[in-house]
């Protein structure tokens, strides 16, 4: 294992209008940062990878959205999604049987009828793929955890600090374009990500201050991610 997961980040135009959206849709508190960014500190979380920094970008939201979530319903309707702010981009039919929505800056998510036993709620993260197979496998090996297959698709489950039940790369035919609006974080296990690097990941940023003390990393398939280095402790 090279590292752990951390938290999401989702990039906004208005970050404190997407994520008061975003506060409803989880049941967060949504904590104003101070500097234009908010945070989402859902009030049922079991871990702070649970958290949700959404932070303002220059650049408008381009292209296919390749990182979405999928959400649980507390009811067998997303009329309470609907109330709250979101937009429906398609209903269930024959051969999907969930809704897939929209946020206000037209980020899709899916939402998913409520099921005996299960938390409504945030439950998976799902990211597109050339090489689902592939794409898990290499996670598995970054933050543990173990693959299971499905058809046309492979998810990481159990993962170091992954707090939801399933992380998905699901299979799709075109290729990665734009920078992803959602991103994740790792916490690594050696102070720097040479391990990473070694492993197939590609630096694209080096730390560049004491505000900015992180390096930015691609997966194989071009997913930027964050990597942090161990806190001292004490």
């Amino acid at each position: 294992m090279l590292a752990r997961f951390k938290d999401l980040c989702l990039d906004a135009a208005d970050p404190h209008t997407l994520g008061a959206f975003w506060g409803r849709m989880l049941d967060a508190e949504v904590v104003d940062l101070g500097d234009g960014d908010t945070r989402l500190d859902p009030r049922s979380a079991r871990s702070n990878a649970e958290s949700i920094w959404v932070n303002r970008v220059p650049e408008p939201r381009t292209g296919k959205t390749r990182v979405h979530l999928d959400l649980r319903l507390a009811g067998a309707e997303p009329a309470a999604l609907l109330a709250a702010g979101a937009r429906l981009l398609r209903e269930p039919d024959g051969e999907v049987g969930w809704w897939v929505l929209a946020d206000p800056e037209g980020n899709p998510f899916c939402a998913f009828r409520a099921r005996e036993g299960a938390r409504p709620g945030l439950f998976e993260l799902v990211v597109d793929a050339a090489d689902p197979a592939a794409q898990a496998a290499w996670w598995s090996g970054v933050v543990g955890g173990t693959v299971e297959y499905g058809s046309g698709n492979a998810s990481v489950v159990g993962a170091a600090g992954f707090p939801w039940d399933h992380w998905v790369f699901n299979g799709v035919p075109e290729p990665k374009t734009v920078k992803n609006r959602l991103h994740w974080d790792v916490d690594l296990v050696d102070p720097e990500p040479m391990a990473l690097i070694e492993a197939g990941a590609t630096l694209l940023r080096e730390p560049i201050d004491e505000a900015h003390w992180w390096w930015v990393l691609a997966d194989p398939e071009g997913n930027e991610f964050c990597a942090f280095a161990p806190r001292p402790i004490g």
